[in-house]
């Protein structure tokens, strides 16, 4: 009998990326509508994933705790196992690569957010709630406008400009949505065979946009340079431009080098591969680069 997902946030990336990847899988797959009663949706589910997020960080402080209230009270009725995204907010600036055992010590305020957020999960596994946490960088997804990658980094590369919001050579964590979706859904495979509260990292790609803009130049064949984003405007816009404000506590990640640990994925799924690089970069350049080949 094929089993059933209740996906919250379906519409989203990480949500629609993974509600595809499981019925791939053979999965019946339920999408949520926003604002129901999440408890009855959740009803004969065997997992519920939750890829709900308030959009342009609204009301963080106010909306993640009540999702998280939500989903575990689904959870606990329903016996499903909670498949959640994490992010890397909560390890502020520690040294990586970063996986379960690097401490929280969060530097912003959407960090302390994040790791209050995890502590309730992981407390509910201490009392029998089955919980994956995957933990990705930033989302790359090709198709998605709203993605830092599309429209802020790639967002001038037909004019051979590659922005950069903070040091250009400083390593950035991302994660390949498809990919991420694809590892959730053979993780949820391993059933038992997890702990009952998995803080898996999600390695996926780790790259500079010095990096980046040669990497460009490579496949395209043409010349790239580094245009620096001038983040004094989130500053200024601040005062009246909510995700402006939301936006600047987070820049210190494009000045902190950071990756996180591709190991302990790998110790679960020994086969596991990523997409080529130069593939996920390509499919990013489709419409954008006339030229663009993918590199062999």
């Amino acid at each position: 009998m094929a089993k059933t997902a209740l996906v919250l946030g379906a519409s989203g990336g990480f949500g629609g990326q993974v509600a595809q990847a499981l019925q791939g899988a053979g999965w019946t797959v339920r999408r949520y509508t926003r604002g129901t009663d999440m408890v009855a949706a959740a009803t004969g589910a065997d997992l519920i994933v939750n890829g709900l997020n308030p959009p342009a960080y609204h009301a963080w402080d106010q909306l993640i705790p009540q999702i998280t209230a939500q989903v575990l009270a689904a959870g606990k009725a329903s016996g499903a196992t909670l498949l959640i995204p994490g992010n890397v907010y909560p390890y502020g600036i520690e040294p990586g690569p970063w996986n379960a055992d690097t401490p929280h010590r969060p530097v912003s305020r959407k960090g302390r957010i994040r790791s209050e957020m995890e502590a309730r999960y992981r407390a509910a596994a201490d009392q029998g709630q089955r919980t994956i946490l995957l933990r990705g960088g930033d989302f790359l997804l090709p198709e998605a406008p709203q993605m830092v990658m599309n429209r802020l980094i790639l967002g001038e590369v037909a004019k051979g400009k590659v922005t950069t919001l903070g040091d250009p050579d400083a390593l950035h964590a991302y994660a390949y949505l498809p990919d991420m979706a694809r590892a959730a859904v053979a993780l949820v495979a391993l059933g038992q065979a997890l702990p009952a509260y998995a803080d898996i990292p999600f390695g996926g790609h780790a790259f500079t946009n010095s990096e980046l803009a040669a990497r460009i130049s490579r496949l395209s064949g043409r010349p790239m340079r580094i245009k620096r984003f001038p983040r004094w405007i989130f500053t200024l816009a601040s005062p009246v431009w909510e995700l402006a404000r939301e936006l600047r506590e987070m820049l210190y990640l494009y000045d902190h080098p950071h990756r996180l640990d591709p190991a302990p994925l790998r110790h679960w799924l020994t086969d596991w591969q990523d997409t080529d690089l130069d593939t996920v970069i390509a499919r990013h350049l489709q419409g954008r680069l006339m030229s663009t080949q993918t590199g062999k």
